[in-house]
């Protein structure tokens, strides 16, 4: 059994000294701690952060301050982070975060409840030996959307189902495995059972480029989504991650925006969430390739947010520093240069020309933006 905060220094966002605690007292945490319920005109900006890199980095601190109306948890909300062990609950980092947010007045996108990739090797034990008994995951959504659920404004209910060469266009998860098809729609049901006031998500990526693979997947997500629709489903919107690369050539309206529209259709709302730019190597000067990246970035904006339905754009991390695309983990003295450079913050912290471009196409849409000026 791990150590939790006390939910009194949670809800004041003070850490005090932890106490030990048994799953049954898993603090609720709703109380003093509600999101924001109403958003300014246009879309919402954010970033995905971890706290202890904000509390690392004043820096950090303050461009996310700066510029963020909204924060995704890039790894302290997955299940492993959260719960690594049956009984062993570790939450202190989700909690963090949700405190620094509600200090600040910022709300929080819940990500992610149910991924493959971020399910701890013990559940996906107990799925694989008792296929069909759903208590896991419904003891799991109990607890965590009990203690965050009225937090959070938006959850990634599922990220990422889609495997286009599926016959049923879903991939073959260990929720799949253990529940059929059907465990998207059951754990859409779950999760409003306990987070009624929240934006039910399903997050997927691939969706960008022309190419056979890109085609098939826009179509097997969209048949998920009327799938879902028609079932009476309660699905709020979609998250498409955007996580853009110069290596697979030019963004096209003709494809992209037909895409946005379907789903707009579908009464679906769509949030960008998690953008950014995998350059295609790392030739050329630092000003030409940030000079690609920025024309990038444009080129999908001018696309994406001229679809009303789009809620918000949220970067996947703000800096170059703490971007998933470095190789390796960069000390704030690495050379800047030589990373990828893919978000509107360099390594040093120092803005490029993508975040003049991503505050310019912001502002522009549909309304006041909430990237502020600098």
């Amino acid at each position: 059994m791990r150590l939790f905060t006390t939910r009194r220094s949670f809800l004041g966002g003070v850490f005090v000294a932890p106490l030990l605690m048994g799953a049954a007292r898993l603090s609720d945490a709703r109380g003093g701690m509600d999101a924001t319920k109403s958003r300014r005109p246009g879309p919402y900006l954010g970033a995905a952060v971890r706290i202890d890199q904000i509390e690392a980095d004043a820096r950090l601190a303050e461009a996310v301050l700066r510029d963020c109306a909204s924060l995704t948890p890039e790894i302290d909300m997955k299940w492993d982070a959260l719960q690594p062990g049956p009984g062993d609950w570790r939450t202190g980092p989700a909690d963090g975060l949700v405190a620094f947010a509600r200090r600040h007045g910022l709300e929080v996108r819940g990500h992610t409840l149910l991924w493959d990739q971020s399910t701890p090797a013990w559940a996906k034990a107990r799925l694989e030996r008792a296929p069909g008994d759903w208590k896991i995951v419904a003891d799991y959504f109990q607890t965590v959307l009990g203690r965050y659920g009225e937090a959070v404004s938006e959850w990634d209910v599922v990220n990422e189902p889609i495997d286009s060469e599926a016959p049923d266009g879903l991939r073959a998860t260990v929720f799949q495995k253990a529940y059929g098809p059907t465990y998207i729609e059951r754990a859409l049901h779950e999760a409003r059972a306990h987070a009624p006031n929240a934006r039910l998500v399903l997050n997927d990526y691939g969706f960008d480029y022309d190419n056979p693979v890109e085609h098939q997947r826009r179509a097997a997500f969209l048949r998920l989504l009327e799938q879902l629709k028609t079932s009476g489903a309660p699905l709020d919107g979609v998250g498409v991650q955007a996580h853009l690369d110069l290596s697979k050539g030019p963004l096209k309206r003709e494809i992209l925006a037909p895409f946005f529209t379907r789903i707009a259709d579908l009464g679906l709302s769509i949030a960008i969430t998690e953008l950014d730019v995998k350059e295609d190597g790392r030739r050329g000067g630092v000003a030409e390739r940030d000079r690609k990246v920025a024309d990038h970035v444009q080129a999908y904006l001018d696309i994406a947010l001229d679809q009303p339905s789009v809620t918000g754009l949220t970067t996947w991390g703000l800096s170059d520093r703490h971007s998933w695309l470095q190789k390796q983990p960069l000390h704030p003295s690495a050379n800047p240069t030589g990373m990828n450079r893919g978000l509107p913050y360099d390594g040093a912290l120092e803005p490029k020309p993508v975040y003049w471009t991503i505050q310019q196409a912001v502002a522009g849409a549909k309304g006041p933006s909430t990237l502020t000026s600098r």
